[in-house]
């Protein structure tokens, strides 16, 4: 499945430093910054660099470094925020939304950090 970039979507902007963000971390290959539209009390997002659609795009074509960043950043991002259920934190809920079915309103892979409250069931259980 190919996998087109559109380096004009909101988060290259970003990126780019021609729209702001709040910023909660920046390293080599990731950024992390406070979502506008927050749906938590801690509601981040966390970004790589590189032109990345989809968690599966990158998960198959970033390096090695970019995929362990990535990896740490998340983690790092959810300490920062103090969700971190081992740490003291109540727990978080980690999201990445893929595609129209996945309901991926920015084509540029983003993980979604969202804790500070009893987020309820993603989906409802089936019986």
């Amino acid at each position: 499945m190919p996998y087109g970039y559109d380096d004009q979507n909101v988060f290259a902007k970003i990126l780019r430093g021609e729209i702001p963000s709040r910023k909660v971390l920046e390293t080599e290959h990731s950024l992390a910054f406070h979502d506008i539209s927050e749906q938590a009390p801690v509601h981040v997002l966390v970004i790589p660099k590189g032109p990345y659609v989809t968690y599966d795009h990158f998960a198959q074509a970033a390096t090695d470094a970019e995929i362990v960043d990535f990896t740490r950043a998340i983690g790092e991002v959810c300490r920062i925020m103090g969700v971190q259920p081992g740490m003291g934190g109540g727990g978080f809920r980690a999201i990445s939304n893929a595609g129209a079915a996945g309901v991926q309103e920015v084509p540029h892979l983003h993980v979604h950090i969202l804790g500070g409250r009893v987020l309820g069931r993603m989906l409802p259980r089936a019986d």
